[in-house]
């Protein structure tokens, strides 16, 4: 156990933020499952400016890498592109 009080601030922090970081990263995926679920193209645009908005955010506040947030948001423009 820690034994001076910053380190069991530091402790608490970190769980906190953990716990976060967990929501934000699994609401994130939960929307790009159901972006490639879509079927109609007008909805699926507009869900994409949504989705593009949330993965910058995302990397904005360091839950996930720049890189990774404009990987997906490519990935997706290519799978926007492909629906009928």
């Amino acid at each position: 156990m820690a034994n001076h009080k910053s380190s069991l601030k530091r402790i608490r922090n970190s769980e906190s933020k953990r716990v976060r970081n967990r929501y934000q990263a699994k609401t994130m995926r939960n929307a790009i499952k159901a972006f490639r679920s879509l079927t109609d193209k007008k909805a699926a645009a507009t869900e994409l400016n949504n989705l593009a908005s949330m993965l910058d955010r995302l990397a904005k506040k360091n839950v996930i890498h720049k890189n990774k947030a404009s990987n997906l948001k490519s990935e997706l423009a290519v799978h926007l592109n492909h629906i009928k």
